[in-house]
């Protein structure tokens, strides 16, 4: 049979990695899109800040930054000319010695050649400029002297071309017309391609005769062009960074490189031309180097082209310019300022954000802008209702919320089985859920947990749930404002998924009141109107009651706020502050009407607030009602603990037992 086997190159990252944890990065994206962020900015946040076992940006970018103060606090530009220095006062030292010892040597040309090297200027380049036409008599002393030459013109060619400071040691003279040649043609290629007059032949024949200084091994004049351009702009910001003094020296040696000026003369020339076919190049920039380390020219260029990177890299962490996405980030260039590890972090956090445009959690409404999907939003959910149940655990209401809805009949739907649950398997279902998994893997267990699927039953008792939720400045402005957002979405998916035969109506009430879906309450921004319209909210619960005439009406309200306005016969809102009695008296009429429906009550008050405590008592005893006051953290737990007792006969569920106790250490409540 014929072998079906592929390979590809392989891309990076660690084999052995576990696959990103969509789970933590949505749990904080929801979070702080609850918080009134947009989901777009929620993502980049959390990538910003990475998670509990991930690196993020903001670490990468420290580590970035930290990489360059290094660099710049750690060298300084003088190794040249220190270099040069040493062996220009070695030749001294060496001529000195000779003479002194040289006894056949006339005493007038003894003296003449001592008054020489005496006088000579104290700046370096100009001492060599001076001794350039010196004769030597010591062996030694000429040969350190022929060194400086060579050394400059190793130098300035590892300026442009990396490795040539060590490839060029001890060169011949037959390898420096070689290097030459090499300049003479690459020029006339450049300059060929200036005029738009060059083809592909004439690279590939100059790299045929001259392609063992270029290891990069670029294929078209393009990429050698890159390359090129890239260092030479990095010599020239070294070059620029350097004081006046350090770079009129320069200057001056450089036309002792190989002793003669036509190496600079040629790298000149080649200057440029990468200036003029690579203008966008950052030729124009300087550093402050403070360093003890002196470095060369061709090392101090190498650093150059590392700050390059790691600006480049600096921009790239960011995100912050428009379009910016993870895909943008060099991967290469991080690895080799920061190593392997530091690639292998910023690879996760591309495939993490990858999996979250991939995984249909956002999508892109039709103004454009990413929003939470109807996915996200139950993976959302089901996250705070695993915190509420955790909250719940080993208390009454844990085991409600797993049991809820199992003393019903058979709905005929499935779903995927969740830790807690009692209701009976779907034998077939859950069958086959195995033969598929193990036809994508063979290898295998015949059962995982995750092929279950449990049967859904009906509640015997349908219930028309109404939420109102307080979404008044004050909610925002003490930082309650999250969590009333978490307890909605909490009590949303309960009902959505284990309870589908109640209907949850959300109302969040401020000046005024209005319904709300849950994508558009989770999305809301604070309101600073001043308002807390509790007779609209009613109002409203009372209509959503009224269409629901089968159902057990039950009414949560979650405040922090006696009620300050109500709406006029005309529909227009009026607002007071303190409460006007008109204002309580809308909203109490509106309270003993849910009363008359049946509806039972329970308030989540929160805030320390001595008056509305009274208020929110004595309107919970007008219809026999219930007062919770819990911490911010459990208010979730409070209201679908309060949900789930609603949902039983009068006094036998939820609240009447565990509940008590439980809030009874965390908070407090009354009535009832």
């Amino acid at each position: 049979m014929k072998d079906r086997t592929r390979f590809k190159r392989y891309d990076g990252g660690d084999p052995l990695a576990p696959p990103v944890d969509l789970a933590e990065a949505l749990d904080a994206i929801g979070e702080d899109v609850m918080a009134g962020y947009s989901p777009e900015r929620a993502m980049r946040e959390f990538l910003r800040r990475g998670g509990q076992d991930q690196t993020g940006l903001d670490d990468l970018a420290r580590r970035v930054a930290e990489r360059r103060r290094e660099l710049t606090q750690r060298h300084n530009l003088d190794g040249t000319l220190q270099e040069v220095r040493e062996l220009l006062d070695h030749a001294l030292l060496e001529e000195r010695k000779q003479l002194a010892r040289d006894a056949m040597m006339d005493d007038g040309d003894r003296a003449f050649r001592e008054m020489q090297l005496e006088n000579l200027p104290p700046s370096t380049a100009a001492a060599v400029s001076e001794l350039s036409s010196y004769d030597w008599q010591s062996r030694e002393a000429r040969e350190d002297y022929e060194k400086i030459k060579d050394l400059l013109g190793r130098e300035l060619l590892d300026q442009r071309f990396a490795g040539m400071k060590q490839a060029l040691e001890n060169a011949t003279d037959e390898d420096r017309a070689a290097v030459n040649e090499m300049l003479q043609d690459l020029n006339d290629l450049l300059e060929k391609h200036r005029l738009g007059e060059d083809t592909q032949q004439d690279f590939d024949e100059f790299m045929a005769k001259h392609g063992d200084f270029f290891p990069e091994n670029p294929q078209n004049i393009d990429e050698l062009l890159d390359s090129m351009a890239q260092r030479a702009a990095a010599a020239q910001r070294m070059l620029n960074s350097m004081s006046p003094e350090q770079r009129e020296q320069l200057m001056q040696l450089s036309q002792q490189a190989f002793g003669s000026p036509e190496l600079m003369d040629s790298l000149n020339r080649l200057d440029s031309n990468l200036q003029a076919l690579r203008p966008g190049e950052d030729w124009g920039g300087s550093e402050q180097m403070s360093g003890e380390e002196g470095l060369g020219l061709g090392d101090g260029t190498g650093v150059f082209q590392d700050l390059a990177d790691l600006d480049a890299l600096s921009d790239q962490l960011s995100q912050s310019y428009g379009g910016a996405r993870m895909d943008d980030l060099d991967l290469d260039k991080l690895a080799r300022q920061l190593g392997d590890e530091a690639a292998v972090d910023a690879r996760t956090l591309q495939r993490l954000e990858q999996a979250l445009r991939d995984s249909g959690y956002m999508k892109r409404g039709t103004d454009g802008q990413l929003r939470l999907s109807p996915k996200a939003m139950r993976q959302l959910g089901k996250a705070l209702l695993r915190d509420v149940a955790e909250r719940m655990n080993g208390r009454q209401g844990q085991r409600e919320l797993q049991r809820a809805g199992a003393a019903g009949d058979l709905s005929g739907a499935t779903r995927e089985w969740a830790f807690g649950d009692t209701e009976p398997w779907h034998v077939p279902r859950t069958m086959l859920n195995g033969v598929l998994r193990r036809a994508g893997d063979p290898s295998g267990p015949l059962l995982s947990i995750d092929d279950v699927e449990v049967q859904e039953t009906e509640a015997r008792t349908q219930a028309a749930v109404a939420l109102l939720v307080d979404t008044s400045f004050s909610m925002a402005m003490d930082g309650r404002w999250v969590p009333m957002k978490r307890t909605a979405l909490a009590l949303h998916t309960l009902i959505k998924s284990r309870f589908r035969g109640d209907d949850l109506q959300l109302i969040g009430f401020g000046r005024h009141a209005e319904v709300m879906e849950i994508e558009q309450l989770t999305g809301l921004d604070a309101r600073w109107d001043k308002g807390t319209n509790l007779h609209h909210a009613l109002l409203l619960a009372n209509r959503h009651f009224r269409k629901h005439p089968n159902a057990q009406p039950v009414l949560l309200i979650v405040t922090d706020g006696e009620p300050t306005s109500h709406l006029e016969p005309d529909g227009e809102v009026y607002f007071s502050y303190p409460p006007h009695p008109l204002t309580v008296a809308y909203a109490v009429r509106e309270l003993d009407n849910a009363g008359r429906l049946g509806a039972q009550t329970t308030f989540f008050r929160l805030g320390e607030d001595p008056g509305l405590g009274r208020f929110i008592d004595q309107m919970a005893r007008r219809v026999d009602g219930r007062v919770v006051a819990p911490e911010l953290d459990d208010l979730g737990a409070a209201v679908v603990g309060s949900y789930l007792g609603s949902r039983g006969p009068r006094g036998t569920g939820g609240y009447g037992g565990g509940y008590g106790d439980w809030f009874g250490g965390r908070g407090f409540w009354v009535g009832d």
